[in-house]
């Protein structure tokens, strides 16, 4: 490896602590940034001294800055989900204020990265934003989440077997840039990660503590392998560019897992992988997979090449569907 496949920065994890929220004491004024339903789900329990709060409607800049605007207190908290950690990490980065987030479900890995993902033009952009300083963790309040929700973040590691399968493609095709070159010991780690989460899919989809720790895990070494390689190639493939162009045809609104979900499936068909044990683990957690309409999704994968190709995403299936078909 030269210096100049060297990531610039290596970020770590934040500090996880495993516990029940009515034992955590906060002094300091929060900036709470959230939901509606993912406050109800903790408001009872969650004694903080609130000196804003805001509730991020979209996932774009120009609406972020908005929020910033108005943004007072000490410390800035996320509770929810995606949505809520990616604004609540643009806010406490701009306002160089710690962060804390509280997962109200494991929906997504955002709770772990130093990024935040913004809607433009159609696609999904990552921002340097900054990771939080803090992740609380109380799996009793997870395993009470909805079941749609409570372990949909599986989508982000089980991406893993569609993800890899692109990285060596692109490799194979001579497409993967300098930084990015295809590193058989990385995939390694990430095929141990993806069998951690095909192993505690049923547990986590069931609310099951144990479940849910090991996804809690696998979430954690999947973002902090990207971390430590410098880029997401092991993790994001064309099962993402899916989402996002799917996404774009039926607008803001539908979960994470929902786009993404269906992705895996799709792509994995599409590389010629064996898709039943990805469709189980997604099964038992309780991922939607036909929350798309069937004419969307076909309209869908007959643009994506283009969609792939016109928004420079890193090279995989998705950019050659037509002609591998």
């Amino acid at each position: 490896m030269n210096a100049l496949s060297l990531p610039v920065k290596v970020y770590g994890l934040p500090d996880i602590r495993f516990l029940p929220l009515d034992e955590w004491d906060e002094r300091r004024p929060v900036a709470l940034v959230t939901s509606g339903p993912a406050w109800a789900a903790v408001r009872e329990d969650l004694r903080l001294q609130m000196a804003w709060r805001g509730s991020p409607r979209q996932a774009t800049l120009s609406h972020w800055q908005e929020m910033l605007a108005g943004l007072q207190g000490e410390v800035v908290y996320a509770v929810g989900g995606g949505l809520a950690a990616d604004a609540a990490k643009f806010l406490a980065a701009q306002r160089n204020l710690p962060l804390v987030c509280i997962p109200t479900a494991l929906s997504v890995d955002a709770f772990f990265t130093w990024a935040s993902g913004v809607r433009e033009e159609g696609c999904v952009r990552y921002i340097e934003t900054r990771p939080p300083d803090l992740l609380l963790v109380d799996l009793d309040v997870i395993a009470t989440a909805p079941p749609s929700l409570r372990a949909a973040g599986i989508c982000d590691v089980l991406s893993i077997a569609t993800a890899l399968w692109d990285w060596r493609f692109a490799e194979e095709r001579g497409q993967n840039p300098p930084g990015m070159a295809y590193a058989e010991w990385v995939a390694a780690v990430a095929r141990g990660i993806l069998q951690g989460a095909l192993d505690c899919a049923e547990a986590a989809g069931a609310g099951d503590p144990d479940g849910l720790l090991s996804l809690v895990q696998c979430l954690a070494l999947e973002v902090l392998l990207c971390n430590l390689v410098g880029h997401s190639r092991p993790e994001e493939g064309s099962e993402h560019y899916f989402a996002y162009a799917v996404e774009e045809e039926v607008g803001p609104g539908r979960s994470h897992a929902e786009l993404v979900g269906p992705g895996i499936l799709l792509m994995a068909r599409a590389q010629g992988q064996e898709t039943a044990p990805l469709e189980r683990a997604l099964r038992a957690c309780h991922v939607p997979l036909d929350a798309i309409p069937q004419e969307v999704v076909e309209r869908t994968l007959r643009r994506l090449p283009d969609y792939a190709a016109r928004h420079r995403l890193p090279f995989g299936i998705a950019h050659v569907l037509d002609a591998e078909q």
